[in-house]
């Protein structure tokens, strides 16, 4: 066996490997008997893999962002109870200030004497606001150690390159279950990731061929990550969901909640971006393929692992959760040495040694977030289907790293990304509007600030986009059931994003 290149190293970010031959959690074969807990390994302690105080890290920061969301209906169910008092505004103000942590809009709160205060309005604003502190504090100060200074992306990369890949590109399903794939599930610093979310993770081909391409030509041009020279590939992976819990029900939406379809039309979309490269470019060798499968109740990972022609097989996979168990009673370096042969052997064919080495600390990784949903929830989490916050429309969102926080629509126009947005307010219409309460959407343009007038640009996009939501959506907008909140910022700086617009602040609504 090659050496595994510090796979169980003392980084704070980082642990080991990956591979079972158990088709443990297949949706379609899965049974859940007795108590829901029993879908974890009945233990008074962790895996000698889990790292329990990066653990600790991720809970204090998911806990704090995701409170503030979830005291906003507390706090304005008691907002209503003093809407007559003499000196409701400054209460109101003091009030919120006290508990959330922002100032709500006095335009709203002074017509609360003559009309019934504008709980739906109030509800969108207090939204946008809980994401806007989570959003300043993640760039400012870096919570989760993944910025591109930091010291965990840097040895990451350096790993990454070890393993033969110059650059890593994830696909995970826009569900807002999956938004957490790279810093929790897979403890990846975000900064070392390319992530584009999309509905079913079916990427679009052509646009991922562009960002190829632009990595190729950084290649040539600037030696960027690396040189053209070096032997490297780039990596596109797919990470599909199934629920282990409800299969038939909580699985992929874009797949109507089979596993098996939702695997196999990820792969397809991976072997069509090949072959696109291959077609074009005649270089298919520098891309290489993985397809990963997510337990959104327990967060474990299944890999289909590829052999070295990223050749790989549906029906066999190496599982998290498998592994865990079997090695549980090991020491660290015994239980990373077991997951490396574990992922050997499941491929199909030969497989190439960097790819076993990374899948490998893939599941490694996983090991601590399987730890870290048991502890949290002792058991799977309580929340099986949908429970995200608001909707995230655009291009950008670096900042979101959070399970169940918002549901993805990355696009250019509402018109092509219609399909993902429509899922969007369909699983809004459960989670806020049988309560009578609007659906939050966030439109985020990012844009390069060494370019001439791409600010501006920039804030077109999102007025652009705004109107035609308006528009798709003009019954719920009419109503005050959809509420927008337009946001750009600067990727080639670590800087939060600037409010440029809102429905619900007519002093930006027009700021360009």
């Amino acid at each position: 066996m090659p050496p595994l290149r510090n796979l169980s190293q003392n980084s704070p970010r980082f642990s080991g490997p990956t591979a079972p031959r158990k088709r443990y959690l297949h949706a379609k074969e899965q049974k859940v008997i007795g108590n829901k807990s029993d879908l974890f390994v009945k233990s008074s302690g962790f895996h000698p893999l889990t790292n329990s105080s990066v653990n600790q890290q991720l809970k204090s920061y998911e806990v704090e962002v995701k409170g503030t969301f979830d005291q906003i209906v507390p706090f304005l169910k008691r907002l209503s109870e003093i809407q007559h008092h003499q000196n409701f505004v400054p209460e109101a103000q003091q009030l919120a200030l006290s508990e959330l942590g922002f100032e709500l809009p006095d335009h709203v709160l002074a017509k609360a004497w003559v009309r019934p205060l504008d709980m739906r309005a109030l509800f969108a604003w207090c939204v946008f606001q809980a994401h806007k502190q989570a959003s300043d504090r993640f760039f400012e100060s870096d919570p989760l150690h993944g910025s591109e200074q930091s010291q965990e992306t840097k040895t990451f990369q350096t790993f990454l390159s070890e393993c033969g890949f110059h650059l890593l590109d994830v696909t995970p399903c826009a569900d807002g279950r999956l938004a957490h794939t790279i810093a929790y599930v897979l403890r990846i610093p975000f900064s070392s990731v390319r992530r584009r979310s999309h509905a079913g993770a079916l990427f679009d081909i052509e646009n991922t061929v562009n960002r190829w391409v632009k990595t190729e030509h950084r290649r040539y041009r600037e030696a960027t990550p690396n040189s053209a020279q070096t032997p490297t590939r780039y990596l596109k992976v797919v990470t599909y969901h199934f629920s282990s819990v409800d299969p038939s029900h909580q699985g992929c939406a874009a797949h109507g909640s089979d596993d098996a379809l939702a695997a196999a039309a990820g792969l397809q979309r991976l072997l069509d971006f090949r072959q696109s490269i291959e077609n074009s470019f005649c270089c298919g060798a520098s891309v290489d393929l993985l397809l990963i499968g997510l337990d959104t109740d327990t967060d474990a990972i299944r890999v289909h692992v590829p052999s070295a022609d990223s050749e790989m097989d549906l029906d066999k996979w190496v599982c998290a959760l498998d592994l865990y168990r079997e090695t549980q009673s090991l020491s660290a370096i015994q239980a990373t040495e077991r997951i490396f042969h574990r992922v050997e052997a499941s491929a199909p064919a030969t497989p190439d040694s960097g790819m076993i080495t990374f899948i490998t600390r893939l599941i490694s990784n996983n090991i601590s977030q399987i730890d870290y949903v048991r502890e949290l929830h002792n058991g799977p989490y309580p929340d099986a289907g949908h429970a995200e916050r608001f909707i995230g429309v655009g291009i950008g969102f670096k900042e979101v790293h959070l399970r169940n926080l918002t549901y993805f629509s990355h696009l250019d126009t509402v018109e092509e990304g219609a399909p993902d947005l429509d899922v969007g307010v369909k699983i809004f219409t459960g989670l806020n509007l049988s309560r009578d309460l609007p659906i939050p959407v966030v439109i985020r343009f990012d844009y390069s600030g060494k370019v001439p007038g791409a600010r501006d640009r920039a804030i077109a996009d999102c007025h652009r986009v705004n109107e035609a939501i308006a528009v798709r959506y003009r019954d719920l907008v009419g109503d005050g059931l959809l509420h927008t909140y337009l946001t750009i910022r600067d990727r080639d700086q670590r800087v939060p994003a600037e409010v440029v617009g809102s429905s619900l602040d007519p002093s930006l609504k027009e700021v360009h």
